[in-house]
């Protein structure tokens, strides 16, 4: 009894060495390049004809080709790499830690930007439509006068935090039982081949296409479950991938699954062109389509996480401030934009001329507040999501900076 006593604290030290042997920096590089595309696309997004807060009157195809790339995959990519966050999360913390960290993490800058960081965002946005006169001030007490578009209360792009931290609770029963299986090598060993991994999306594409009809809302709790459950489906997908290592087959299979997704999105540009878009409802041509579409989101994601295994797994003074700085930037840049936005659309410059202002000095601003006003500070680097000042900090395999 004594002897399997040993050997298993043998087997237990050996695990943790083998968890904390290795810093996936690529985690943290894809992460934080994910979140600096959030500037160009949403300064993007008022020359486009689908709709945004602020919207310039001359729109940019070129803009539209940019955006509607990036909204295949990119947002996708962020919800799997949170859910890579959570494995690495919850082997240095009990299920209680994570969420007490994810809640820290999530709902306090969600709660503090519904307050403070969104309304200026709304509040520009009625000036814009002749809605309401007068000073920012004056419109604050408003922000509680209904549910966002009809009314003023909204947490807009702060939807990923909400959605998020409620992606940490459901999925937490399913990490707690996942995690000691995964760490067997026999196990989920499907996962590791490549054609297994490309077979993952049909889960997600199949529930995202068969809600999308009755459930195609925007970022909401009310009419969003089709987009809500494919992305707690991914986020699960993120944990397990990294849990069971099948990165290292990601890598291997990069190739192939770059080819595969430049080959599939330019296969949906020319059904849009051609008009060969389905009729609205259920019917196999639309179930097909739209299960198609997430696979070659899902193509783009193994891409991207294969090219940054491979290119980006290392570290850098860069990569250590940008970790820090992420979950800020993420929650201050959209705001910023839109203010920016509000008074630029104004003007008789070109659209180019426009979008570039926009674009560089929304970045400046986002940058220089959060090292001016949020980094050398502990109150509001709390309300932003960040540990405090000289708090101890374990030294993780990968970081839970940022919206992860």
């Amino acid at each position: 009894m004594r002897c399997a006593c040993v050997e298993n604290a043998r087997k237990d030290l050996l695990m943790a060495a083998f968890e904390g042997r290795e810093r996936l920096y690529f985690i943290d590089w894809l992460r934080v390049f994910a979140v600096l595309l959030l500037v160009p696309f949403h300064t993007g997004m008022m020359f486009v004809r689908w709709g945004f807060h602020i919207e310039n009157t001359e729109k940019s195809g070129a803009v539209e080709l940019f955006n509607g790339f990036l909204g295949i995959w990119h947002m996708p990519l962020l919800i799997l790499l949170s859910g890579a966050g959570s494995w690495f999360a919850l082997n240095h913390r009990g299920p209680g830690g994570y969420l007490r960290e994810r809640f820290l993490r999530l709902v306090v800058p969600l709660v503090f930007g519904i307050l403070v960081v969104v309304p200026p965002q709304v509040y520009c946005e009625r000036l814009a439509h002749g809605e309401f006169s007068g000073s920012f001030l004056a419109f604050w007490p408003h922000i509680f006068n209904g549910v966002y578009p009809e009314g003023n209360f909204s947490y807009h792009h702060l939807w990923f935090l909400a959605y998020l931290f409620t992606y940490c609770v459901l999925a937490l029963p399913i990490f707690v039982w996942l995690r000691p299986r995964l760490k067997r090598p026999e196990a989920f060993a499907w996962m590791k081949r490549p054609v297994a991994l490309l077979a993952l999306s049909l889960p997600t594409g199949i529930v995202y296409s068969v809600l999308l009809v009755p459930y195609h809302g925007q970022q909401n709790f009310v009419d969003d479950w089709s987009r809500y459950f494919a992305y707690l489906i991914l986020f699960i997908y993120g944990f397990a991938l990294f849990a069971g290592d099948a990165v290292e087959t990601i890598q291997r299979w990069r190739r192939l699954y770059l080819l595969l997704a430049v080959v599939c999105v330019f296969s949906i540009k020319i059904m849009e062109d051609s008009g060969l878009q389905p009729d609205w409802g259920y019917n196999p041509h639309f179930i097909l389509l739209f299960t198609y579409r997430i696979f070659v989101a899902w193509c783009w994601m193994l891409a991207i996480v294969g090219y940054g295994r491979q290119y980006l797994d290392f570290s850098h003074p860069v990569l250590t401030y940008a970790n820090e700085a992420v979950l800020p930037f993420y929650v201050l840049h959209q705001t910023i934009i839109v203010v920016i936005g509000y008074f630029v659309i104004q003007q008789t410059w070109g659209v180019a001329a426009k979008y570039f202002f926009i674009l560089i000095l929304a970045f400046i601003l986002t940058l220089a507040a959060y090292e001016f006003l949020i980094r050398r500070f502990n109150v509001p680097r709390v309300l932003f999501g960040m540990r405090m000042k000289n708090q101890r900090v374990r030294n993780l395999p990968v970081t839970s900076e940022g919206p992860s």
